[in-house]
């Protein structure tokens, strides 16, 4: 099947899972994952409708930005582990942060926000599983506790929502109560009502597992390999 074909499918499958649940299609947003995918396949996916894309890598979009600076309202997501010494040009290349994993990351990109006068939208990354593999504060730790502290000082940041990557199950369903988790942990820190948080988005759910993430309340599903194929893993 080509791009456009897999797109189609995945949309197809996204609006019967939020139906479901007696949610909106048009509430969950699709971003295509699209690292290490060449410029010319982000085009056919662009082509088919999608404008959210995501990469891990600063290095790999800034290789590519160039040939793609003319698909009007195409949006780059950060979605990767972030180093703070590549901050800076994070913020130059990408619309959003949607890994952010600890106050010294979030007051590198405040600062280059900063230089570069914008408001850097960002998700916190939840490390839902507690996993040592895995970037992002887990639920009721410190880390994630000084983040939401913080958040209302750091004026060039825009908080918008949570992002999680659940341990891998070859059974959807085993991702399911790390979705669970999440939107409850959206639900207590909302309930807080802290300055600067704002919790509209809940990013979770990938190839294997995305119509179980809508059903439980994802605004946004990371797709990668269901619509450009399995790529060699870097």
């Amino acid at each position: 099947m080509s791009i456009a074909e897999n797109i189609t499918e995945i949309r197809s499958r996204m609006d019967a899972a939020a139906r479901r649940v007696s949610r909106s299609p048009g509430d969950v947003t699709l971003m295509a994952v699209s690292k290490t995918c060449s410029a010319g396949d982000i085009r056919e996916a662009y082509k088919a409708g999608l404008r959210v894309f995501g990469e891990s890598r600063v290095q790999e979009l800034a290789t590519k930005a160039e040939s793609l600076r003319d698909l009007a309202n195409a949006k780059f997501h950060f979605i990767g582990h972030l180093q703070a010494n590549k901050a800076g040009k994070a913020v130059e290349l990408f619309s959003c942060v949607d890994s952010l994993d600890s106050l010294r990351l979030a007051r590198k990109i405040n600062e280059a926000g900063a230089r570069l006068h914008r408001r850097v939208p960002v998700l916190i990354e939840i490390n839902a599983g507690g996993e040592e593999q895995k970037s992002g504060v887990t639920p009721d730790s410190e880390e994630l506790e000084e983040l939401l502290q913080a958040a209302s000082g750091l004026e060039n940041l825009e908080f918008r929502g949570l992002m999680t990557v659940p341990p891998y199950t070859k059974d959807p369903e085993g991702a399911r109560p790390f979705f669970r988790a999440l939107r409850e942990l959206r639900k207590k820190i909302a309930a807080r009502k802290l300055p600067g948080i704002g919790l509209d988005v809940l990013s979770m759910g990938m190839s294997n597992d995305f119509e179980v993430a809508i059903e439980e309340g994802a605004t946004c599903v990371r797709v990668g390999s269901a619509i450009f194929g399995e790529r060699p893993r870097l």
